[in-house]
């Protein structure tokens, strides 16, 4: 049986939680890591109902998407809803674990998980997430002494790509220089002109490492001056983290995408609400797992015929509809997240197999609990 440690760790190496916005809180919230977890189960708010189902089923842990407590509180007292959900947990003895904005983003996180229920193929991040901040050092390099410069660059931190290390790249040429008075030229004399074949030797590194590495390629330099440079590589963004996604789907209208839409996710009483006309054609959509209307100015200027996302703003939404741009679907927030439940709670599963139960909670807690039409 797995310790809470181990899940959480597990969980935190899907879902960074450095990924996460600087405003957000998540990680695990209560629990003690040495202790054993042999059921798990996954809802997305943190509510009372879901405490008390959770405590019901004899969970020992629960995972949440929303944060119970997204501010600095003082206290927890039973006297609150939060302090009564906190408690119920805590009685049972229930850990419980967010993953909010950590989860939104990565590779079978929230709106991935969106995208896939409503059928989107060839998936990419709406807006790609940034990489590591990357510098390339370079420097020329008798060719006699390449090697253990690559060395020494290598073991203070450059050259590592991926799943790959000890990553460089050197080009022949030649070195020209003459030392002047006061130099000790390690090759040549004073006063007269030199040409040296040398190796042009590059690798990248990251910018956190650049002091290190270029220390480390001024102590392994047989040149009493070595010649380099340093600089900052663009940040290409990823290709497979980042918020929302954009996909294609196959031929349809928009209307009848709607409908699929509305299939696909759990029902709740504000259903889907579109903005658009019916027959308009349907090929690749955008979608944000929960509230995107952050989003519509990046969306306007696409190539997306469709927008899938949650809270849409009656201002907003006209303004963005009278430029031209996409047709919108509004749909309910917590049933745009829930499609997240069954993949986090799938892949749990495969990774510690038999050692734990899982259960995906059922409870709408959305809102929303009635819609008059007239």
């Amino acid at each position: 049986m797995p310790l809470l440690g181990d899940v959480v760790k597990l969980l935190h190496t899907w879902y960074p939680p450095a990924t996460a916005e600087s405003w957000d809180a998540v990680g695990l919230v209560h629990g003690d890591p040495a202790a054993e977890v042999n059921r798990v189960m996954f809802a997305v708010d943190p509510t009372e109902a879901v405490a008390a189902e959770a405590a019901e089923w004899g969970a020992d842990l629960l995972v949440v998407h929303h944060p119970l407590f997204l501010k600095a509180v003082h206290g927890f007292a039973a006297t609150t809803p939060k302090g009564r959900t906190l408690h119920t947990l805590a009685s049972a003895g229930c850990a419980l674990l967010t993953a909010h904005t950590n989860a939104d983003q990565a590779v079978g996180g929230v709106s991935e998980a969106m995208a896939t229920a409503l059928g989107l193929r060839d998936l990419r991040p709406l807006v790609p997430a940034p990489t590591s901040a990357l510098d390339k050092i370079t420097t020329y390099v008798p060719q006699a002494q390449a090697e253990s410069v690559r060395a020494a660059l290598a073991e203070a931190g450059a050259g590592h790509i991926g799943d790959y290390d000890c990553c460089s790249f050197s080009t022949p040429g030649e070195g020209r220089f003459c030392p002047l008075e006061g130099a000790t030229p390690t090759i040549g004399q004073v006063g007269r002109p030199e040409v040296v074949e040398e190796v042009r030797v590059e690798a990248v590194l990251p910018r956190g490492r650049r002091a290190a590495v270029v220390a480390a390629l001024l102590a392994a330099h047989p040149y009493e001056e070595p010649a380099h440079d340093v600089v900052e590589v663009a940040d290409p963004g990823s290709t497979v983290t980042g918020t929302g996604r954009v996909g294609d789907v196959e031929p349809t209208t928009l209307g009848e995408f709607a409908r699929t839409v509305a299939a696909a996710l759990p029902t709740t009483a504000g259903g889907v609400r579109v903005a658009g006309d019916a027959d308009r054609p349907v090929r690749r959509v955008a979608l944000v797992g929960g509230a995107g209307d952050f989003l519509l100015d990046s969306v306007a200027g696409s190539d997306v015929d469709v927008y899938v996302t949650s809270d849409l703003r009656h201002h907003p939404a006209a303004e963005f509809v009278e430029k031209g741009g996409p047709a919108l679907v509004d749909v309910a927030h917590w049933a745009a997240e829930w499609t997240w439940l069954p993949v986090v709670e799938r892949r749990l599963g495969e990774a510690l197999g038999a050692t734990v139960e899982t259960r995906v909670s059922t409870l709408r807690t959305d809102p929303w609990t009635m819609l008059m039409t007239g």
